[in-house]
């Protein structure tokens, strides 16, 4: 049996769902895919695969050999290219994980930028806040805003991004427009971001001429995603504290309003975080250089039209 063969076979079927799928996208006959796949269950003596007339599914065993297969194929994939022109042009499965915000907002629309330099680069982007295991889920790499929590990890400095309050003219024209932050305590409503890690509420920080002051007021809502943040605020809900880059386009076209011009916030630092005992490979390594060059020059990140003063 060719073990090589059999495990790509059965990684492009867990990936495609179906044997025929599998089949077209390894330009091979189902029954040779089929035949692979039956060997190597009766080499492992274990059952890889639950089959029906309409789906395929792992088993618990299958789920496991998945895994070490995907990443064996993956660390082979590597080697290859390292001796061959793909070291010119990065080529195969980049596993990448951003956060929702950021994602939607600034990545991915310039993607096209990015398969236009790499077109042989198939990209797994996952997008969300969750907190990701990067080694437990085989992620290459993954772009985080804030402080680093796990110490063991590499990371590169990317970028970085600020916070600003705002407010919905409605939501103003029935509370009134605050001066100071520290108005908020009492009078104002706030819509609060709970972290999806554990569920800690994030206070409003603002800096002034050496002043601090530290805000966790009243709410009727905390949301654990930014996003639905903005859309509260453009709801009238009351006042948010977010990203810079989440709000300017509302700011500049007066579907929100900022607040306390002349606070600010500290900047907050965007990392590109991966493995330490993992090969940074070309492909990873491009990634990183493109986004970084994309924050740099990025406008949503960049300008300050929008910042209090």
């Amino acid at each position: 049996m060719d073990k090589f063969s059999a495990m790509q076979a059965f990684v492009r079927v867990v990936e495609a769902g179906t044997f025929t799928k599998a089949a077209d996208s390894m330009a091979m006959p189902k029954p040779t895919i089929t035949r692979l796949i039956q060997t190597l269950e009766k080499e492992l003596d274990t059952k890889l695969l639950n089959r029906t007339t309409r789906k395929v599914t792992v088993t618990a065993d299958g789920a496991a050999y998945y895994e070490r297969a995907g990443r064996l194929l993956s660390e082979m994939e590597e080697l290859e290219a390292s001796m061959s022109r793909a070291k010119a042009s990065p080529r195969g499965r980049l596993k990448v994980d951003i956060p929702a915000s950021l994602g939607i907002a600034v990545i991915i629309p310039a993607l096209p930028d990015f398969y236009a330099r790499y077109p042989d680069i198939q990209l797994d982007l996952g997008v969300s806040d969750r907190p990701v295991d990067i080694i437990a889920e085989n992620v290459d790499c993954v772009v985080r805003g804030g402080e680093l929590i796990d110490q063991s990890l590499v990371a590169r400095r990317i970028g970085e991004f600020y916070l600003m309050s705002c407010a919905s003219p409605a939501y103003l024209k029935r509370h009134g427009t605050p001066q100071h932050p520290a108005e908020l305590e009492d009078s104002h409503r706030m819509i609060r971001y709970a972290s999806p890690r554990n569920g800690k509420l994030y206070s409003f920080e603002y800096y002034k001429d050496g002043e601090t002051v530290e805000v966790g007021g009243n709410y009727l809502l905390s949301v654990n995603d930014s996003r639905a943040g903005v859309v509260a605020a453009l709801a009238g809900l009351g006042v948010l504290h977010t990203a810079t880059f989440q709000v300017q386009d509302y700011i500049s076209t007066g579907a929100l309003e900022p607040l306390f011009n002349g606070w600010c916030t500290e900047s907050i630092p965007l990392h590109v975080v991966y493995p330490p005992n993992r090969h940074l490979s070309n492909k990873v390594r491009v990634f990183v250089d493109w986004v970084a060059e994309l924050f740099a020059k990025h406008d949503l990140i960049q300008r300050k039209s929008t910042l209090p003063a």
